[in-house]
């Protein structure tokens, strides 16, 4: 016998699947499948909804230096700063202010400074880089501090 007659001879166009194509089918059908479980995983991580937890979870500051200012008036400057209130968050849980360093604690959206020259203030986050000082818990005055930027030097 030859080697043309143990070869099955057929027609290009075959209504048979080669072996090739049905591995080539399920790799993209897993590929697929792939692609929207890392799709679903990042919308589910980016779009999380607050719960009512979170006023206890723990979180840090964006680093750098926070500036604070009180609000100016119409006919004036938009804020008046207070360089002496100014304090830059260097690490983690971590502040300097008037050449010492002392540590902090963010709770939700409630900021304590536990050690070092700030120890004992309490800030309210508003947002992230803007801070308020607490006059008492629950009461926010008029300090506010925000993160400098290169676009608001």
């Amino acid at each position: 016998m030859g080697k043309s007659e143990l070869t099955r001879k057929r027609a290009h166009s075959a209504t048979e699947r080669l072996w090739q194509s049905r591995l080539g089918a399920a790799s993209g059908r897993a590929m697929k499948k792939a692609h929207a479980l890392i799709l679903l995983a990042a919308a589910t991580t980016f779009a999380m909804p607050a719960s009512a937890g979170d006023e206890h979870r723990l979180a840090t500051l964006p680093m750098g230096v926070y500036r604070c200012e009180l609000p100016g008036d119409a006919g004036g400057r938009v804020g008046l700063p207070l360089p002496a209130a100014d304090f830059e968050i260097v690490a983690a849980s971590s502040y300097q202010a008037d050449g010492a360093m002392g540590t902090y604690l963010l709770t939700g959206n409630q900021v304590v400074m536990t050690s070092g020259p700030r120890n004992g203030q309490r800030y309210t986050r508003q947002s992230a880089g803007f801070l308020r000082l607490q006059l008492t818990p629950g009461n926010p005055g008029e300090l506010r501090c925000i993160r400098q930027t290169p676009n608001n030097r």
